[in-house]
Formats: C-alpha cells, sequence, structure tokens
C-alpha cells in the first residue's frame, strides 16, 4: 500500500476533475510541497477536505501526476490495476484473435485509466513504458497485474522519464520471461514488420499508423511514385510497394534508416536496390527536389512534432506550413499528399487551417479524401483532447 496525502484543489479545477478530466496540473493544486515523493498516491480535496478524486504523483512534461479513481475507499494495489488492464484487453479482444495483425496496444495510458503508462504487444511479447518516475514507484503491482491476466513470452520495458521525456539507456531493457529474438517478426495487416525491443528508445515501427498505412496500400499506391519523408524505418514505403507503387523514395536524416529501411524491405521479399533510400536532411532534399523538378504522385509528410538538425529547426505547430508547401510544389497534379503530425498542442481544425493556407499561398487547389486520428487500440479518453494527438489528412492535389 503506497502512502496518501491529501492535496488541496484550486476551486475553478473542482468542475473538470469531478467530470472525468485526467491530468493533474502543477497549476491546479494549492501547495505542492507536501508531495515529496514521486508515486505518492493523492486524495485531492476541496477547501473544506471533500473528497474530489484520486490519483498519483509523477511528474512528465504534461503534468504533475494522473487521477485513477473517483473512489475514496479505492486502494491503488495489484487488484485496482488488474481490474484497469482487464478491461483494456477485453477491448482489444479482436486484436488478439486476428492473425494478420501480431503488434498492437494493449494499454494506452489515461485512455484506458492510468496515465503515464503504456503497453505494447508484439506477437507474445510485452512493452510497458513508464513516462514517469511517479507510476515506475508503481511498477511491481502493475507486473504483478499483468502476468496474473495474460500468457506472455517475455515482457520488456523502457524508461521515458528524465527531464525532457527522453527515453533513458541506463539498462538491458528486458524484465522477465524468455528473451526476443533481434529481430523479432511481427504482423500488421498481414504485411511483416522487424522488431527489437531491447535497442534503445525505439522499436521499429510507429503502431500508431496502421490504418493511414493500410489506406495507402490499398487505395493510393497502384502504379505510383511515392516519396516518404521523416522515413524512419520505411513502413510507409514498404506498405506502399506492397500495394503495386511503381517506386519508392525514402529520406530521413538519421544514418540508421538505410539499414533497417533495407531490412524492413527485406523481410517484406521486395528487393530494396529498385528502391531509393536517402540519408538527407528533409529540408535539404525538398530544396533539391524543387531546383530538379522532381515530381511525385504520393507525399507522405510525417515529421516529428519538434526536430532540429544541424541547419533546420522545425516546429510543427510553426513550421508545417512552410513544409507543405515543400510537398505540394514536388507532387504532381491530381496526385496525393499524406499529411500528419503527432504534434497534441493543436486541433485538427489548426491543422486543416494549415493546409489550407499552405495551398492559398501557392495558389493551388485541393480536395480531402480521409481524414485520420488515432486507430481504435489507442483509446482515447473524451476528457482529454490533447490525448487524441494523432492528426492524418490524405489530400487531393486538384490544380
Amino acid at each position: 500500500m503506497k502512502n496518501e496525502i491529501d492535496l488541496t484543489v484550486k476551486p475553478e479545477f473542482i468542475t473538470d476533475y469531478k467530470d472525468g478530466y485526467p491530468l493533474i496540473s502543477k497549476e491546479s493544486v494549492v501547495d505542492w510541497s507536501r508531495a515529496t515523493d514521486e508515486g505518492t498516491v493523492l486524495n485531492l480535496v476541496d477547501a473544506k477536505g471533500k473528497f474530489i478524486v484520486k490519483g498519483y504523483y509523477g511528474i512528465q512534461n504534461k503534468g504533475y501526476g494522473w487521477v485513477l479513481s473517483c473512489d475514496a475507499d479505492e486502494s491503488i494495489d495489484a487488484t485496482y490495476f488488474s481490474k484497469k488492464i482487464k478491461s483494456a484487453i477485453e477491448y482489444r479482444e479482436c486484436f488478439f484473435k486476428d492473425e494478420n495483425t501480431t503488434a498492437f496496444r494493449v494499454f494506452n495510458g489515461e485512455g484506458d485509466g492510468i496515465g503515464g503508462l503504456t503497453i505494447d504487444y508484439f506477437d507474445g511479447f510485452y512493452m510497458l513504458t513508464w513516462y514517469s518516475i511517479g507510476i515506475y514507484e508503481l511498477k511491481e503491482e502493475i507486473l504483478e497485474a499483468l502476468k496474473s491476466l495474460v500468457e506472455y513470452k517475455g515482457i520488456y520495458q523502457k524508461k521515458r522519464f528524465d527531464a525532457k521525456g527522453r527515453y533513458l539507456d541506463d539498462a538491458d531493457d528486458f524484465i522477465c520471461g524468455q528473451k526476443a529474438d533481434s529481430p523479432i517478426i511481427v504482423k500488421e495487416n498481414g504485411a511483416n514488420f522487424a522488431i527489437y525491443l531491447d535497442d534503445g528508445a525505439m522499436v521499429g515501427v510507429f503502431l500508431d499508423q496502421k490504418d493511414v498505412r493500410k489506406t495507402i496500400r490499398d487505395t493510393y499506391a497502384k502504379g505510383k511514385t511515392v516519396l516518404n519523408t521523416f522515413s524512419y524505418t520505411g513502413a510507409f514505403s514498404v506498405f506502399a510497394a506492397l500495394g503495386g507503387a511503381k517506386k519508392t523514395t525514402s529520406v530521413d536524416l538519421a544514418k540508421r534508416s538505410l539499414s533497417k529501411t533495407q531490412e524492413q524491405f527485406r523481410v517484406n521479399n521486395i528487393n530494396s536496390s529498385a528502391q531509393d533510400i536517402i540519408v538527407e536532411d528533409v529540408f535539404n532534399y525538398f530544396k533539391y527536389a524543387v531546383r530538379k523538378k522532381f515530381l511525385f504522385d504520393l507525399v507522405v509528410l510525417d515529421p516529428p512534432s519538434f526536430a532540429r538538425s544541424k541547419k533546420h529547426t522545425f516546429s510543427a505547430s510553426k513550421d508545417y506550413v512552410k513544409l507543405l508547401k515543400e510537398a505540394i510544389q514536388i507532387t504532381n497534379k491530381n496526385g496525393v499528399i499524406v499529411a500528419s503530425t503527432n504534434a497534441s498542442n493543436f486541433s485538427m481544425m489548426t491543422f486543416s487551417d494549415f493546409v489550407f493556407k499552405a495551398f492559398k499561398e501557392l495558389n493551388g487547389k485541393y480536395k480531402v479524401e480521409k481524414s485520420f486520428s488515432l486507430p481504435k487500440d489507442f483509446r482515447v479518453n473524451d476528457k482529454y483532447k490533447d490525448g487524441n494527438y494523432l492528426k492524418v489528412m490524405i489530400i487531393r492535389k486538384t490544380k
């Protein structure tokens, strides 16, 4: 049983917490000085000491903790976590039964009732990601709950709770069970991905883009020339190639992207030498492509929300319009741009405004054919809009 302390909530925040808002912000509490140890269970109370909600103290880039329960008598223990994880697993029952997809999210933070924790599934292996010291302090109870509910080959973890939310590379990420091969091969909608569970912060694919990749393969790729920017390990390129693309070009600044992208092609029996894989700053590549008058039928724009290279700093909220304008110039008439962002600090409406502005400044015309937010396994809390961070638009350039 963890220590519990009472903290008084400022009056203007009480209604939000009663209505289900999950993030405990720094500003919402009168005095944080009593919360000295992350992982402490917090009873948030009003000025008269009346219970509002129960949560935990854990500093994340988003706030100072997360709400866990509206029941004053609920113990935050293995039984509590078991109940939450069981509900999450039942919600994803269709994914566990799908032989064509063996990698998906099992538990999505505050969307499943526990902010600061995600659990991903990779063909019998489970990967827990801890986003604060506070949730990591509750690790034993969470692991006990998970082990009691699932059959597993092995369990891994990622710690992402340094001051800037970056990965902590302080030990291997293996927790228990059997160690996974490097790589293991998982499936997504019938395609293969090579996944590394113990090789740094990333495993080799971002699972939140599964619906977008499938749509590119099934609807947009056939016979097309495809440019995949900020390509990471080439997942969009793989799906485009599997959908019959004439040729794919993958561009990413990271040197590892070359061998990693070749590997993803290889595990799908695609000849990588027939594809272009370019290690280059995307912004430099765009300038080069505009100068050379390159044109593509399909351009994928999936930048990080913030990135810095030697010559460029990119912030999605400030620079996406400029990025779109570069992409529009090298997209064929009647071609398609897949514009994506994982920035949580602006809405889909604002993102739509970026697209409108970029085309207007170039005297172009377009229509939005499809839009996406997070897939079903990335469950979101309706009271916490920032949690539904993914915004994707499939845009047809008509002029």
